[in-house]
C-alpha cells in the first residue's frame, strides 16, 4: 500500500531516527555544526556540507546563503534558508541510512538467484534515482567534453564531485597515482570510474530511500 503525500514528510522523520545508524548520522551532523562555528576558517568547517551531500552541494549553483551581502533582512534570510536546507538535507540522509537498516517487508519478492541486481535495482527501478543518475552521467559528460576536447577544461571536475558527493571525492586521491603513471588519459578513466561509482552507491540509496517512503520492502 503505498503511503499517502501527505505522510511522507512524518516518514522521512521516522526513517532517519529509528535506526542506530540514522541517530549516529544525526549525532555526528550536529557535533559538526559547533566546530563549523568555533573553526571557520579552517578545514573543518565544510564538514556539516561534506556530511549532507550531494543535496547540501547543490545549494552552491545559487546566488545566495551564507556571506551574501548586503546585510539585513536580505542576509539574514539568506542565511536562514541556507541552513533550512542543510538541515533537510540532514534528515533526508539520515532517512536514506535509515532505510538501509530497514526490515524487509513480507510482500516483498525475494530474488536470490540475482544478489548483485538486487542490490542495484533501486538505482534504476524509480524515477527519483533514475533522474538522479541523469544528473551525475550529464556531470560526467560535461568533464569528458571539456578535459578531452575542450582546450580549457578549467575546473569541469568540480560539478561531477560535487553531483556524487560525498564518496566521489575519493576519486582525488585515487587519481593522482595515475596522473604520474606516464599512461595518457589514465587518470582521467580513474577518475571518470570513480565518480561513476560514488554515483551509483547514491542511486542505490536514494533508490531505498524512494522505496521506504512508499511503503516498499527492499
Amino acid at each position: 500500500m503505498q503511503t499517502s503525500p501527505r505522510l511522507r514528510l512524518p516518514r522521512l522523520l521516522v526513517l532517519g531516527t529509528d535506526s542506530r545508524l540514522a541517530r549516529g548520522y544525526l549525532a555526528v551532523f550536529a557535533l559538526s555544526i559547533p566546530v563549523m562555528l568555533l573553526f571557520p576558517e579552517s578545514p573543518f568547517a565544510m564538514a556539516p556540507l561534506l556530511l549532507t551531500a550531494p543535496l547540501s552541494l547543490f545549494a552552491m549553483v545559487l546566488p545566495f546563503g551564507p556571506g551574501t551581502e548586503g546585510g539585513g533582512p536580505g542576509e539574514a534570510l539568506a542565511v536562514g534558508f541556507w541552513a533550512a536546507w542543510v538541515l533537510l538535507c540532514a534528515l533526508v540522509n539520515a532517512a536514506a541510512l535509515g532505510a538501509l537498516g530497514a526490515k524487509r517487508s513480507a510482500a516483498a519478492p525475494v530474488r536470490s538467484n540475482a544478489p548483485a541486481r538486487n542490490l542495484l535495482a533501486p538505482a534504476f527501478d524509480n524515477w527519483l534515482a533514475r533522474a538522479y543518475c541523469a544528473v551525475v552521467a550529464v556531470a560526467l559528460g560535461f568533464f569528458l567534453y571539456a578535459v578531452l576536447l575542450s582546450p580549457d577544461p578549467g575546473f569541469a571536475g568540480i560539478w561531477p564531485l560535487i553531483t556524487a558527493a560525498p564518496f566521489s571525492f575519493l576519486a582525488v586521491p585515487l587519481s593522482l597515482p595515475a596522473e604520474y603513471s606516464g599512461i595518457p588519459g589514465l587518470d582521467t578513466l580513474v577518475f571518470t570510474v570513480a565518480v561513476g561509482l560514488a554515483g551509483l552507491v547514491n542511486a542505490v540509496l536514494i533508490g531505498r530511500l524512494a522505496h521506504r517512503l512508499r511503503g516498499e520492502g527492499r
